[in-house]
C-alpha cells in the first residue's frame, strides 16, 4: 500500500552524463499494480514507487548521503518505519514500510550500503519498499523510476548503465572484468579514456555499438560465471561489488570460503537462488 501526502509532483530529465556510477538500485522486486508514482491514493497522488518482495529483503542506499530521519511516520502522510537520506544539493530519498533499520540516525552511508530490511509496517497490504526521490527540497517529489533511469539505474532490478566519466566501485569492477578479458587496466575506479577505449574495443569485437557505455547489452559480454575455486581479476570484480553492498571482503581475486559465504548471504538477502554460483542474475543485481 502506498504512502500518501501532499508532495509537489515534478519531472526528471535524462542525460548520459548523469550515468556516473553514483546511484544504484535500492531493492530488488517487482512493481505491484497501482503502486506507481502519481497513482490516486484517497484523493492524493502516490508520492513514490512500490517495490514488492518478501519481508527481510535487503534495502540499500540509492546514493551516498546522511541519514537525517529514522523511525516511525517520519514524513507527513507516510506510515510505518522509514528512513530519509540526504544526498546534498536538495536531493533526498525516502525508504518506507521497513521491518528493520541497519543504520543509525546521523549515519553517513555509501551508495549500495545496506541500510534497512523490507517490511510491512504501517498501512500496507503486504511487504514492500515504498521508495521516493525528492529534488529541490524535502517534500518536492519526482518520479523515482524516471529519476533513477536517468542515472543509469533500473529500479527494482536490471543491469546498470555506466557512461564515460563515471567513477566508483562499479567502474572498478568494469576495469577488473576488462583485465580478465585480456586488456590490462589499472583498477582505479575512474572511467577515463584508457578504460573507455578498452570497453569500446570489446564492444566492437562483440558486434555491439562501440560507444563506451556499459549497459544492458555490454554487461553480459563482460561478466563471467563464477563459483568457489575461481580465481582472477573477474573474482576481484565480484569482491569489489560485494563490498559495495557491505560484504567487507579482501579483494584478493580468490573465490574461497569467505567469498562463497558472502555470495550466498547476498543471494539470500536479495531473494536470488542461494547456490553460490555467480551467474548473470547475481551479476545483474550486484552491478545494478
Amino acid at each position: 500500500m502506498a504512502l500518501t501526502g501532499l508532495p509537489a509532483l515534478t519531472s526528471s530529465a535524462s542525460a548520459a552524463t548523469l550515468k556516473d556510477g553514483s546511484w544504484c538500485n535500492p531493492a530488488r522486486g517487482h512493481f505491484p499494480a497501482g503502486g506507481h508514482y502519481g497513482a490516486s491514493r484517497g484523493g492524493y497522488p502516490h508520492a513514490g514507487q512500490d517495490v514488492t518482495n518478501s519481508t527481510g529483503t535487503a534495502v540499500y542506499a540509492a546514493a551516498a548521503g546522511t541519514v537525517i530521519r529514522r523511525g516511525a511516520n517520519v514524513l507527513t502522510g507516510r506510515t510505518g518505519n522509514g528512513l530519509v537520506v540526504s544526498h546534498g544539493g536538495g536531493r533526498y530519498t525516502y525508504y518506507g514500510h521497513l521491518s528493520a533499520f541497519r543504520v543509525a540516525l546521523g549515519a553517513k552511508v555509501a551508495a549500495g550500503q545496506r541500510i534497512a530490511d523490507m517490511g510491512a509496517t504501517g498501512r500496507v497490504t503486504g511487504p514492500h519498499l515504498h521508495f521516493e526521490t525528492h529534488t529541490g527540497k524535502l517534500g518536492s517529489t519526482t518520479n523515482p523510476v524516471a529519476y533513477l533511469a536517468a542515472r543509469g539505474v533500473d529500479l527494482g532490478g536490471g543491469w546498470s548503465s555506466i557512461s564515460p566519466g563515471a567513477a566508483g566501485a562499479t567502474v572498478k569492477a568494469i576495469q577488473y572484468l576488462i583485465t580478465q578479458r585480456g586488456t590490462s587496466l589499472v583498477a582505479d575506479g575512474a572511467y577515463g579514456s584508457v578504460s573507455v577505449n578498452a570497453v569500446k574495443k570489446l564492444q566492437s569485437a562483440r558486434g555491439l555499438v562501440a560507444d563506451g557505455q556499459v549497459g544492458p547489452k555490454t554487461w553480459p559480454h563482460l561478466v563471467h560465471s563464477l563459483r568457489s575455486g575461481s580465481s582472477g581479476s573477474h573474482v576481484r570484480a565480484l569482491q569489489t561489488v560485494l563490498n559495495k553492498h557491505s560484504a567487507g571482503l579482501a579483494v584478493d581475486g580468490g573465490f574461497g570460503s569467505v567469498t562463497d559465504s558472502a555470495v550466498r548471504a547476498y543471494q539470500r538477502a536479495n531473494r536470488l537462488a542461494v547456490d553460490g554460483l555467480v551467474g548473470p542474475k547475481s551479476w545483474e543485481a550486484l552491478v545494478g
